[in-house]
């Protein structure tokens, strides 16, 4: 079970963008990577492929490795590590190490 899925609370704990809070907008489990909105931006040069469409220099959100982000508890607002319980119908739920409340 990855820690993080789509639409936590993340914050950076290293690189460029240390620090900063966003939501995740997408995961790769397989490949270990989040994509975070507004963090992580790269500059990508686009040539127009069609005509009529506009060419130039854009900024967009690229992938962190899922490493350097540490989920936001809901409950006390800390960054935190994430521990999996499974509950009596059977199902796992993301627990918080500090609270121990599910998010």
């Amino acid at each position: 079970m990855m820690r993080l899925k789509k639409n936590d609370t993340v914050v950076v704990i290293s690189g460029k963008d240390q620090g900063k809070k966003g939501k995740v907008i997408e995961t790769l489990p397989k490949k270990g990577k989040v994509m975070v909105k507004d963090l992580g931006i790269i500059t990508k040069h686009v040539k127009p492929r069609r005509q009529g469409e506009a060419g130039g220099i854009k900024q967009q959100e690229s992938y962190l490795d899922a490493s350097k982000v540490m989920p936001v508890c809901t409950a006390c607002s800390k960054p935190v590590r994430v521990n999996v319980k499974l509950i009596e119908n059977g199902t796992r739920v993301r627990i918080c190490n500090k609270c121990d409340e599910a998010f």
